[in-house]
């Protein structure tokens, strides 16, 4: 029996730092990866006659492609391989076993669907030893995620893709962004599914009955992320986190927090955070803080003290010249659910 090859490969999360829902309303955003979570994709060569098997154990889901599994390209795993192999030039006649697992949390706004994507697209590639670029890989994984979310933003491929920092603006441009200082945050994971969907609807509800308040309002979140890019460039994290907190009230204002995201807010603040916010869609879903080495451990605890049911670690390294805007400006078409 002659060897086999097993080619593997990984994916990180990623998390919106500021702009939320205001992205949507065509102000500008910032999202960074989150290195600390992870998707993995692994290939391995199969008996002669297998086909492609998907495995997914987190999900219990095994897909058979090909012959009596027939090509389900609804599926975001199967279109994920299909539309990889073609892209490639390579015959969907293959024999391979493809395993996926992630540590991400799902539904709580950290890009799950999209790493797994984009483990699964750089694992193909790497198992046949062809090259994709950060850019290629992208596109391939903003198809898939047309099936998550509809018509999606571009956010989570480009930033899981590039694994970088981006600044973007809806429908416009993406950036991606230098960073002058590690940036240490904490995720706090409520427990509580986002519900973005709804969130965004009940949003977009309150702003056509209050239009002059809420483009107000967006107008200082799109404030906010313009100052947070330039603080992200210049290294002062100490203006970026009073800016999170800006951002957090001005949250507030649009009814997307809750109860428990405002007490994990608080608790992070309380024991040195720099700023602390929620992120995402709100009601549900993850708070960030902006810590120092120095009063990390101490936040932590007070996350999980104050209902935080887990907490992430992440570090955004110096590094970075950041991007011309066409550089990486694929696939921002305009979504509600996806930009929050």
């Amino acid at each position: 029996m002659g060897l086999r090859q097993v080619t593997v490969a990984y994916a990180p999360g990623k998390i919106i730092l500021v702009g939320e829902h205001a992205v949507v309303y065509g102000r500008p955003a910032v999202a960074v990866p989150v290195t600390q979570v992870r998707a993995q994709a692994t290939v391995e060569d199969a008996t002669t006659g297998q086909g492609i098997t998907i495995v997914a154990p987190d999900v219990d889901q095994k897909l058979l492609l090909g012959g009596e599994g027939g090509w389900p390209s609804e599926d975001p795993l199967a279109r994920t391989v299909i539309a990889t192999l073609k892209y490639l030039g390579l015959s969907l006649e293959q024999d391979l076993t493809i395993t996926v697992k992630s540590d991400i949390p799902i539904a709580r706004g950290l890009g799950s669907g999209a790493a797994v994507s984009t483990a699964m697209v750089r694992v193909l590639a790497a198992h046949f030893s062809l090259e994709l670029s950060p850019q290629e890989v992208s596109q391939l994984v903003y198809e898939v995620e047309r099936i998550h979310h509809g018509t999606p933003s571009g956010i989570d491929n480009t930033v899981i893709a590039h694994e970088r920092p981006v600044y973007f603006v809806q429908g416009q441009t993406s950036q991606t962004v230098a960073v002058r200082r590690t940036l240490r945050l904490l995720i706090g994971d409520t427990g509580e599914p986002s519900p973005t969907k709804g969130v965004v609807g009940a949003v977009r509800r309150q702003w056509r009955r209050s239009r002059g308040r809420y483009e107000s309002i967006f107008d200082e979140i799109g404030e906010i992320a313009l100052r947070v890019r330039r603080s992200m460039e210049e290294g002062d994290i100490a203006e970026m986190g009073r800016l999170m907190d800006e951002n957090h009230q001005l949250l507030r204002e649009l009814d997307v927090s809750s109860p428990l995201l405002d007490s994990l807010v608080g608790a992070a603040r309380d024991e040195g955070a720099l700023g602390a916010k929620l992120s995402g869609a709100g009601r549900g879903g993850n708070v960030i803080a902006l810590v120092t080495a120095e009063r990390l451990a101490q936040v932590e605890r007070a996350l999980l003290s104050a209902g935080a049911e887990r907490v992430i670690g992440t570090e955004v390294p110096p590094g970075g010249e950041g991007t011309p805007a066409m550089e990486i400006s694929e696939n921002l078409a305009r979504s509600d659910e996806d930009a929050v």
